[in-house]
C-alpha cells in the first residue's frame, strides 16, 4: 500500500502497491501493521456497501458520536464519486473545512476519514458501487447530518442538482 497524508490530521489517502504479472495484479487494501503505524490501531467492526442507480447520487454527509465515533475507510469499486470529508473537530487546524476527492474503480484509491469528520459523496456515473471499512457499530441515537448545502461549508459538489433522500436534505445548517 501506498499511503498519502491529506491536509486534515487523520486522513489519509491509500493507494494500491500492485504486483503486476501477466495475468493482472494482486495488491493489498488493508493491513492492519501499516495502520497502527500511521496511528490507526482500531480494528474493524463493520464492511458496508452502498450502490447508486443514477449519476448524481448524493449520499450524506453522515457522522456518528461518541462512544460509536468510526474511523472511515471508502472505496469506489464500481463507477466513480466525489468522496467529501467535513472535520467537526474544534481543536483542529481544519476545523469546519472541507476536503474532496474523486474516487473511482479506475483509480483504486481508498479515503480514511478520521473521527470526528463528517463524510458523504456524489456518484459521477450510473450504476456506482463502494464499499467502506468501519471502526465502529452503526449506531442510530448516535448519528449525525450535515446539509450537502449548508452555507458555513459552501462544498463545491461537481454535480449541482443531486439525487438526495429526504433523510439527508433535512439536515438542519450547523452550528459551530
Amino acid at each position: 500500500m501506498i499511503i498519502v497524508e491529506t491536509p486534515f490530521k487523520g486522513a489519509w489517502l491509500v493507494d494500491l502497491r500492485k504486483n503486476a504479472d501477466f495475468r493482472g495484479f494482486f495488491a493489498r487494501v488493508y493491513c492492519h501493521n501499516e495502520f497502527r503505524e500511521i496511528g490507526i490501531d482500531e480494528k474493524i467492526a463493520q464492511i458496508n456497501s452502498s450502490y447508486s442507480h443514477k449519476k448524481g447520487t448524493l449520499r450524506g454527509l453522515h457522522y456518528q458520536t461518541e462512544p460509536y465515533e468510526e474511523i472511515k475507510m471508502v472505496r469506489c469499486i464500481q463507477g466513480a464519486i466525489f468522496d467529501v470529508i467535513i472535520d467537526l473537530r474544534p481543536d483542529s487546524k481544519t476545523y469546519c473545512q472541507w476536503y474532496g476527492v474523486e474516487l473511482s474503480a479506475d483509480n483504486r484509491t481508498s479515503l480514511i476519514v478520521p473521527k470526528g469528520c463528517a463524510n458523504g459523496y456524489q456518484t459521477l456515473f450510473d450504476d456506482t458501487e463502494t464499499i467502506y471499512f468501519v471502526t465502529e457499530f452503526y449506531s442510530p441515537e448516535h448519528e449525525g447530518g450535515i446539509r450537502w448545502n449548508d452555507p458555513l461549508f459552501n462544498i463545491k459538489w461537481p454535480i449541482s442538482d443531486p439525487i438526495i433522500s429526504d433523510k439527508d436534505k433535512s439536515f438542519p445548517d450547523f452550528k459551530p
